[in-house]
């Protein structure tokens, strides 16, 4: 038996609601709808979804508020819904940790195209083996793809799934510049509707985390793109 793919739907309006839960039914998938962004951390821990459809505008905490706490404990792809169509709304959710941005009102065809889409960027990793560890090591920095997982100076850090792709694939080829479009390409993938300010959000959140070391960096290449410097001793 096939196990469904599970769906929170976020909303606070019910109508709209149940018509993207008929949508994503109709498509196989399972889902589960709550209004609030309370009921919303309960439920992503409990329902365990694959995806969460998130609405900006709830009562009480926002969605805002929502994505930002998720983020803290779990790295499930997140589509944020919105009538906010502004780019700093968009930008700020990317910030967040949100994996897609659809501004209301939408398609149902793009809806379930673009959840299928994440879905699609969103694989199981495959489990730890000897001959198939895929890793990189720098002075007080490894990135090991195979676990997922970045130790820094010694701390293993906390990254989500792209963000730690994006840091692999540029350290995978120290000094080589990539444009914005090639790594938009190479870690989202060509089926992924969005823009280039998707890498430099991610780009600037890795900075964040991961701080220029003596020996390597995380460089802009001004009008280009970005690589990961490695500098002689």
């Amino acid at each position: 038996m096939i196990t469904k793919q599970k769906i929170l739907i976020v909303d606070d309006d019910n109508n709209i609601a149940e018509l993207i839960a008929l949508y994503l039914t109709k498509e196989c998938f399972e889902t589960r709808i709550v209004n609030d962004g309370e009921q919303a951390l309960k439920e992503a821990a409990s329902f365990q979804p694959h995806l969460i459809l998130l609405d900006l505008m709830l009562p009480g905490m926002d969605g805002y508020q929502v994505c930002r706490e998720i983020r803290h404990t779990s790295d499930v792809p997140i589509i944020m819904l919105s009538a906010k169509a502004e780019t700093f709304d968009k930008v700020l959710g990317l910030e967040l940790g949100a994996d897609d941005y659809i501004i209301k009102p939408f398609d149902s065809k793009e809806l379930v195209a673009r959840v299928r889409a994440v879905l699609r960027r969103f694989q199981v990793r495959p489990a730890p083996t000897d001959t198939n560890e895929k890793c990189v090591t720098y002075p007080d920095l490894t990135i090991n793809l195979t676990n997922y997982s970045v130790t820094y100076m010694g701390q293993q850090i906390d990254m989500p799934p792209k963000e730690l792709e994006l840091l692999y694939f540029l350290a995978s080829s120290p000094n080589q510049v990539f444009t914005r479009e090639q790594l938009l390409d190479h870690i989202w993938g060509y089926e992924y509707i969005g823009d280039t300010r998707t890498v430099d959000v991610h780009i600037k959140r890795l900075r964040e985390k991961i701080k220029d070391h003596p020996f390597w960096s995380l460089s802009t290449v001004w009008g280009i793109g970005y690589k990961f410097e490695v500098k002689s001793r």
